[in-house]
């Protein structure tokens, strides 16, 4: 059996281990959990709760809000489109919120639970970099902390603010407190049109408030295909959201009753009142308090670590490596990308073989409603590296499971050109019911440089969503019985 006892010193003082881990959240636990697991001693460093913003802030309560947002529209569906006389009396935000948090703590325990039968000892502290393999941790049981194997950063982020707006928790909020400010308002702005924004426009739309979404730049999901942007956009606003974009926020006033913002937009300046301002205008890397340079690390000026060795996650001062947040594009900052890079760089502290993490087949989700899905190039970024491609889109309503939904929505696909016929699939692209769960083939499908003829041979089953996927291929190798 491993010894669980950190090093060679006494439990309360610091000591030698194998690896030091800062930060507890997906990142920094999956490393641990799994160079533990491969016989080296952890110590992991956490100055909060292990799990990290994606388990008590952001990923895990925000989508079981969208699932109690979900669950709301199917009442009025189902009224209004099935003949189910269903109405909705009222949302118990204490129950509801109370359900979210039953959902985290038992994520939390599970975690917490992981970590100790794993051996992993957890030090409850602020952790600040004192040498290339010395770390310490204030903390009761903390103290100076050796490595002989390496040290890992996995601090996270947390959101990038502006210039004037100070979050109060209750009238400006950011994505980290939304979830948790008093009460549902009965209006809200959000400030950012990127997965975060449009996720939290989508809940409090289904919730019953006015929402109004202003994104900079000219389109929402600017990093999605363009094709994506547009079936979103007319989804949204279908469903009565307000989208603003190639619009900037100018000025802002927190009133007795809530805020007043001014709104530069093509059409000329908008003021616009509402209970909330929700600003989600992206996350910036958390190095304060982490002494970089005593260990010879700094940022690459944008707040990231970058790695020298991006097929270690490796820094360049040897033996310190980058997960999670802290690592630059093309890392996408998701957690599933995280687990990811934890699991490769703790085999790779342990001598033990391991690939790459391909950033570049990293599944990209919204949750809204409609839901986005992706994963590889769009169309615009396969030309402009100066491929030619062949592109096929298909409506979801084409299939009979699309038109049950009714909810609208696409598939596309982009596929490299090769002579008359089509080559590697090169990106999938999805919006509408459900794409969250359908995406997964298509991440298999890029990641392996699968063809549309390789696709075509698989049957999917009828009817289902996914058929609409599998549709598109079938044109796509030219035996569609939907030609588009």
């Amino acid at each position: 059996m491993r010894d669980t006892q950190q090093g060679g010193g006494s439990s309360d003082s610091g000591g030698e281990t194998d690896v030091i881990v800062i930060g507890g959240g997906t990142g920094g636990y999956s490393t641990a959990l799994r160079a533990a697991a491969l016989g080296l001693r952890v110590v992991l460093a956490e100055r909060d709760l292990v799990g990290g913003t994606c388990l008590h802030r952001g990923c895990i309560p925000s989508k079981a809000m969208l699932h109690a947002a979900e669950l709301v529209d199917g009442i009025a569906e189902a009224r209004e489109r099935w003949g189910v006389k269903a109405t909705l009396d009222a949302v118990d935000w204490d129950a509801l919120t109370a359900t979210r948090d039953g959902i985290v703590a038992r994520n939390h325990q599970g975690v917490e639970g992981h970590l100790k039968r794993a051996g992993v000892r957890v030090v409850r502290g602020s952790a600040r970099l004192t040498g290339p393999r010395s770390v310490f941790v204030e903390a009761p049981d903390g103290g100076e902390f050796t490595a002989r194997r390496g040290v890992v950063l996995a601090t996270g982020s947390r959101p990038r603010g502006l210039p004037g707006l100070v979050p109060d928790g209750r009238t400006v909020v950011t994505s980290d407190d939304a979830l948790f400010a008093p009460g549902l308002p009965g209006s809200v702005l959000v400030l950012g049109g990127g997965a975060i924004g449009v996720e939290y426009a989508s809940f409090h739309r289904s919730m019953g408030a006015r929402v109004t979404l202003v994104e900079a730049a000219g389109r929402l999901l600017p990093q999605e295909d363009e094709e994506v942007s547009r079936h979103l956009a007319r989804g949204l606003k279908r469903r009565g959201i307000t989208v603003r974009t190639d619009s900037v926020l100018t000025g802002a006033d927190v009133t007795d009753d809530g805020v007043r913002v001014t709104v530069r937009t093509p059409e000329g300046e908008e003021t616009v009142g509402a209970e909330r301002l929700l600003v989600a205008v992206g996350r910036v890397p958390v190095t304060d308090g982490l002494d970089l340079a005593a260990a010879g690390l700094a940022t690459d000026g944008r707040g990231f670590v970058p790695p020298a060795d991006w097929s270690r996650l490796e820094t360049a001062v040897p033996g310190v490596h980058v997960v999670g947040d802290l690592l630059p594009p093309p890392s996408p900052g998701l957690a599933h990308a995280s687990f990811a890079e934890g699991l490769l760089v703790a085999e790779t502290l342990a001598g033990v073989p391991s690939r790459p993490v391909d950033h570049a087949t990293v599944p990209r989700v919204t949750y809204s409603s409609p839901q986005t899905a992706s994963v590889g190039l769009t169309e615009a970024e396969a030309r402009a590296r100066g491929l030619a491609v062949r592109v096929n889109t298909l409506p979801l309503t084409a299939v009979a499971k699309g038109m049950v939904h009714g909810q609208g929505g696409v598939v596309k696909v982009v596929a490299a050109a090769e002579g008359t016929g089509t080559g590697a699939v090169l990106g999938v692209h999805l919006v509408g019911p459900h794409v969250s769960e359908m995406i997964a083939e298509s991440q298999l499908l890029v990641a392996w440089d699968a063809e549309p003829s390789d696709v075509a041979q698989h049957i999917h089953a009828h009817p289902t969503l996914s058929e609409a996927v599998g549709e598109t291929f079938l044109t796509l190798a030219g035996r569609g019985l939907h030609q588009h």
